[in-house]
């Protein structure tokens, strides 16, 4: 098993959203971010960091997003974790 899968929670595929945590965190609980839906077409370790690198459906959103600051999406429904 590699590094990357022992600590991310996401795979190649994933459908994700940004958690409701990090978008209160940042006070963008409304509006573009909050709809955005993306996959992940990557997982990339920086450092103690791992980044996902994300299809995004709302353009403008960064490429590039730390898997502690999303959430999968099943069903249509945002997946909140702890």
């Amino acid at each position: 098993m590699s590094w990357v899968t022992r600590v991310s929670p996401y795979r190649v595929g994933d459908r994700i959203a940004y958690s409701k945590r990090f978008l209160q965190s940042i006070g963008c609980h409304l509006g573009d971010m909050a709809s955005a839906r993306g996959h992940i077409v990557a997982i990339e370790p920086v450092g103690d960091t791992v980044l996902a690198r994300i299809d995004w459906n709302t353009p403008g959103l960064p490429e590039h997003v730390n898997v502690k600051n999303l959430s999968l999406v099943k069903n249509g429904m945002v997946m909140e974790h702890d």
